[in-house]
């Protein structure tokens, strides 16, 4: 489950707490009301009972809105399904308010607890369940289906990538596009940028090759990278070598580096 439907699940869970938590109160008065001889412990022992029950047995209605939005099932696969996770709602809801309501009176009341016969009394509570299964797995699904509606994110256009040229002891930080090629000179690699500029950095050509191929960079030559983003063309220069063309600049492409030749044809 991911967290965005674990919160709205919870979210659907404390807004069925809450309307239980309601209806026990009103449940509560009500009988107090219409039978006064009852007093107020009893029937707030069978309604908090039936409440605190119900509210741990939502996880079944939950598990059937998430099992629907996930699957998405047919009718035919959802109406089985929803009539054997009632029954056993319902089973579950009624047997476990009775045990909690008979401790109840023999803790609270010092008096035994009478449910009344089966036949009669699990049929009506089993109508009310059917009300609170599917009540819950309506507010359970809507909730589930509110966690997929999520907000298209704001476009934020990424920044461009750079690299940083240590030219002494002056950095000069520019765009990755902007360089055309690297040459080797010497102790030094010529970065050859757009615009015609040509800063030198104290550094092996491997060494720059390494921070710059996966950047799209390739090495044509013992002495040479380029920028497969800035190519323009290829031309044979016989002996299966070539000139990489790339805006008014030619390096050589040896054809010691077949790798190289096959990329900037892709």
């Amino acid at each position: 489950m991911i967290g965005e439907e674990r919160l709205w699940l919870t979210r659907a869970w404390i807004l069925g707490a809450c309307l239980i938590a309601a209806i026990t109160v009103v449940n509560v008065l009500t009988i107090q009301h219409d039978a006064p001889r009852l007093g107020v412990i009893r029937p707030a022992i069978w309604e908090v009972s039936s409440a605190l029950v119900t509210m741990v047995i939502f996880g079944i209605p939950a598990a059937m809105a998430l099992w629907m939005v996930r699957k998405q099932p047919r009718w035919w696969q959802a109406v089985p399904a929803h009539v054997v996770a009632v029954f056993v709602y319902s089973v579950l809801h009624v047997s476990s308010f009775v045990a909690l309501r008979k401790l109840g009176h023999a803790v609270i009341l010092h008096e035994g607890y009478d449910f009344g016969p089966i036949s009669t009394e699990f049929p009506y509570e089993f109508r009310k369940d059917m009300m609170s299964y599917g009540l819950a797995t309506i507010i359970y699904w809507l909730a589930l289906r509110r966690s997929a509606q999520r907000p298209p994110e704001a476009y934020v256009p990424a920044p461009p990538a750079t690299f940083d040229i240590q030219a002494g002891a002056r950095l000069i930080r520019v765009p990755v596009a902007e360089i055309l090629a690297v040459r080797s000179a010497g102790n030094y690699v010529e970065f050859v940028l757009a615009h015609d500029r040509r800063p030198l950095m104290r550094s092996s050509l491997s060494a720059v090759l390494e921070e710059l191929a996966p950047r799209g960079f390739v090495r044509t030559h013992k002495s040479w990278l380029v920028n497969t983003a800035r190519v323009t063309g290829l031309k044979p220069e016989g002996s299966g070598d070539y000139a990489v063309e790339l805006d008014g600049l030619e390096a050589p492409l040896s054809r010691r580096f077949p790798e190289a030749l096959a990329a900037l044809r892709r």
